[in-house]
């Protein structure tokens, strides 16, 4: 299992695209990452906007960059109640400073827009933040997945089997 020893967060809050969490989370464990729930109480249960629950095993107080190789930021509303966090802002930019894979689905996006960290990178999420990726100073693309060094992202939960596979590629590479 190509991933064994890799350690990646995957930040949740309230209505996340429950797809979009549970899919590359899945297949990251699936290649033998240990993959760790990170939200703003560690043990609290939050649930996506189907309904399906994810338990935080950290609080984001306790997320270091320097402990984990890889990011997962799933889409829904969460990201827009994420952003607003300045640990999860800081470690997005220390985790994007290293070269560390930041994989970010649909709405995601505003988290990197929010950790000011797009500026000259291409990427692409669902076609509703189009101008905020923009306007971050990313160039915008409509395709399935866009891999921009270590942001791998996707537009929505069609494009999940190849953006899952990118960010196990990316994270492997690393």
């Amino acid at each position: 299992m190509r991933l064994t020893g890799k350690r990646v967060i995957c930040l949740i809050d309230e209505e996340f695209e429950d797809l979009e969490l549970w899919y590359p989370v899945y297949r990251a464990r699936e290649e033998g990452a240990d993959v760790r729930f990170a939200g703003a109480d560690k043990g609290k249960t939050y649930y996506g906007k189907y309904g399906v629950p994810a338990v935080s095993d950290m609080s984001f107080d306790e997320m270091k960059a320097g402990e984990c190789d890889g990011l997962l930021v799933p889409g829904g509303w969460a990201p827009d109640k994420l952003r607003r966090y300045p640990k999860v802002l800081e470690l997005v930019r220390e985790l994007d400073a290293a070269g560390k894979p930041i994989g970010q689905i649909c709405h995601a996006g505003w988290v990197l827009v929010s950790a000011k960290i797009l500026r000259g990178r291409t990427v692409t999420s669902t076609p509703g933040i189009r101008d905020d990726m923009e306007n971050a100073g990313a160039t915008w693309l409509d395709e399935p997945v866009v891999v921009d060094r270590n942001l791998i992202s996707a537009r929505r939960p069609p494009d999940l089997p190849p953006y899952a596979k990118a960010f196990c590629d990316v994270l492997a590479g690393t």
